[in-house]
């Protein structure tokens, strides 16, 4: 395995995160461990979760599955860096009650000692925002941060989702509290979504954040979806389907593929490999349901992509350019 730093951190972390949101919804807990125990072998040292996750009336439930993870020692909880977040609302799919989501003080307190029981732990390592809250000012936000920095409940604050403006904003109002900020941004960012590109991924290096692009398919998009409906008659879902049923698309991701099998590449791990290769990119995020799908993810780590399969990758894909010349001069 690969390390790198975060962002302008010291903290080492591994070149690729495991996600975690389908532990609880689609992977039980004993192959959840299983997986957890074969991330961490492989030298996977950086976890994802969310207090969401779990989803429906189950929120919670993903966080619950690694607390027991942890508590079952061996130095799992000592080896990880575990990352967790806060926004949405935990009380079901029923409407929050008020102040039980979002970025409040009161929110922020009760999420994080929540967070804390669930994962068995006595410190989060990375808590990250979910998502921006344009009702609470980042003077609340900063103050209710440095409280649980100064309690050791937690060491580093990240964002997800925030656009470019939000990490100038959020990180010059803590430059002038005299604190760290924010040390990495996780934002959608594949072949397919590359509009990160033109404002949140300079933001995040012009501050010194670690980029964490989350969904590196595009849902499945970029894993090889039309050859395994063409050998195995696997039909697209969700998402992928979606987005194949417009005649442009399927036509891009045809060439795609096409591209990759002239190369004897897997698409699942050509997708990771040049996520890799892109400027600013910490670690993308993979959320494997099974061990085989984990073992594929390991193996982007070390593929190497040719500057003519980069080449190709980038005629397929067209990036935005940067701001303000991909709409203006």
């Amino acid at each position: 395995m690969e390390y790198t730093q975060l962002g302008r951190t010291g903290l080492k972390v591994s070149r690729l995160v495991l996600g975690t949101m389908n532990f609880g919804p689609q992977t039980e807990e004993a192959e959840s461990h299983a997986i957890m125990d074969a991330a961490l072998d492989a030298g996977l040292n950086f976890f994802d979760t969310a207090n969401v996750y779990g989803w429906g009336e189950n929120k919670g439930r993903t966080e619950t599955i690694i607390g027991n993870w942890f508590a079952k020692g061996g130095g799992r909880r000592e080896k990880v860096v575990i990352a967790t977040k806060v926004f949405g609302g935990m009380d079901g799919d029923r409407e929050p009650w008020p102040n039980h989501d979002r970025l409040s003080a009161v929110n922020i307190r009760r999420a994080v000692d929540a967070s804390l029981k669930r994962l068995r732990t006595d410190h989060i390592d990375l808590y990250q925002f979910h998502h921006i809250d344009r009702r609470t000012p980042f003077e609340e936000i900063w103050q209710a941060i440095d409280v649980l920095v100064q309690q050791g409940k937690i060491i580093y604050a990240g964002s997800s989702n925030f656009p470019g403006y939000k990490i100038a904003q959020a990180n010059e109002l803590a430059a002038r509290r005299g604190t760290v900020g924010l040390v990495s941004e996780q934002c959608l960012y594949n072949l397919a979504e590359r509009r990160a590109e033109m404002e949140v991924i300079p933001a995040a290096q012009e501050y010194g954040l670690g980029v964490i692009p989350w969904s590196p398919l595009h849902g499945g998009l970029l894993g090889g979806v039309i050859k395994k409906e063409t050998e195995g008659g696997r039909r697209a879902s969700g998402r992928a389907a979606d987005a194949l049923a417009d005649t442009a698309v399927r036509a891009q991701i045809q060439a795609y593929e096409d591209l990759l099998e002239k190369h004897g590449i897997e698409p699942g791990e050509a997708a990771l490999a040049w996520l890799l290769t892109r400027p600013g990119v910490t670690a993308p995020i993979v959320g494997p349901r099974t061990q085989a799908q984990l073992e594929s993810a390991l193996r982007a780590v070390e593929l190497e992509l040719g500057d003519e399969v980069l080449t190709g990758l980038d005629g397929i894909f067209p990036g935005p350019g940067p701001s303000p010349e991909a709409f203006a001069w």
